[in-house]
């Protein structure tokens, strides 16, 4: 009995030793399965690390190239003309799309449809606030090219609205708005212009002043609306009788003027008689009535009546009321009689 019991303590202590060397190998083990995973993690991580660097730059490169494609846009906005933008983005194109030929069209050109219809051509239209304003139309632009280009024609459609919006605005600031004529400012401005101009070269210049006759009794008579379209007509005439480089506006009220670059004083009178006699044979219905209209003009010229414009609207006016004194519905000259 006393011999069995180191036996029992010897397999006793054999089993914990080897219990404890298991425990130590699990231990081991999952030691080596924690620093794999640690080690995959970090892998993992280092993957994704590299990924987002890879996706940053390339995002960047992305905003970089957008703000660029913006910023050659800011060059086209300021142009003041349609064929000048479309030259600036014509030019700034080529740097960072490829095609062989790109092309502004009118929405209505009857080459649309077969445009719209062919596999070489990309079409892109230019959207304005009441429509289309127009299209750009690439030939031999690669597919993965599109979105730039339609980057670049999103903000080339909206340099052209800023144009228009630009034109739109000028013409009403030097536009009577009832007579469609120019506003006594602008007038005056490039009658100063071209009195500059005529003094340099040597050339002569002349000024019509013109008034309606007998208006305010039009008005008394018909009230403010007959005399409006008595304004409108009138407007209507002049600018139909004179030339293109004439520079025809309303003065103020019912009195209207006429700039004539390059006109002596026998060429101002023919010019004149040539207004006075459209309007005369034209007329305005006033309800069941016909309205029958005549001017009374006056003339004057550089550099025989003055050499500022001072002096010539001046002379001019004199010249005017001299007309209706002798009578109305007529032509006079300063310092002419006959």
């Amino acid at each position: 009995m006393m011999a069995a019991m180191p036996l029992a303590v010897v397999a006793y202590v054999a089993l914990v030793a080897y219990c404890a060397r298991k425990a130590a190998e699990a231990l081991e083990l999952k030691q080596q399965d924690k620093i794999l995973e640690e080690s995959a993690r970090s892998q993992h991580l280092a993957n994704q690390k590299e990924s987002l660097y890879v996706e940053r730059l390339r995002l960047e490169n992305e905003v970089l190239e957008i703000l660029t494609l913006y910023e050659i846009t800011k060059e086209i906005t300021q142009s003041l003309g349609e064929k000048e933008a479309f030259a600036i983005f014509q030019s700034k194109l080529s740097d960072h799309i490829s095609f062989t030929e790109c092309l502004l069209v009118h929405p209505l050109c009857d080459e649309i449809n077969d445009y719209k219809k062919s596999m070489e051509h990309f079409l892109f239209a230019l959207q304005g606030k009441a429509g289309k304003i127009g299209y750009l139309v690439v030939k031999g632009m690669p597919q993965e090219h599109h979105e730039k280009f339609t980057i670049l024609g999103s903000q080339f459609a909206l340099a052209l609205r800023r144009i228009k919006l630009y034109h739109e605005i000028e013409r009403i600031a030097v536009t009577d708005s009832l007579t469609e004529l120019h506003t006594r400012r602008y007038t005056t401005e490039r009658f100063q212009e071209e009195l500059k101009r005529s003094q340099a070269r040597g050339m002569k210049l002349s000024f019509l002043m013109i008034d309606v006759d007998h208006f305010k009794a039009f008005n008394d008579q018909h009230g403010h609306l007959m005399g409006d379209q008595i304004l409108r007509e009138v407007g209507k005439r002049i600018q139909e009788s004179t030339r293109e480089i004439d520079i025809a506006g309303r003065f103020g009220g019912e009195e209207f003027c006429v700039v004539l670059p390059d006109t002596d004083r026998a060429g101002a009178r023919y010019a004149a008689e040539r207004i006075r006699q459209a309007v005369e044979a034209s007329s305005v219905k006033a309800y069941d009535a016909e309205v029958k209209i005549t001017l009374s003009l006056g003339v004057a010229t550089y550099p025989e009546d003055g050499a500022r414009i001072e002096e010539l609207i001046d002379k001019a006016d004199w010249a005017l009321y001299r007309a209706k004194r002798e009578g109305r519905n007529r032509v006079c000259a300063f310092g002419v009689y006959d």
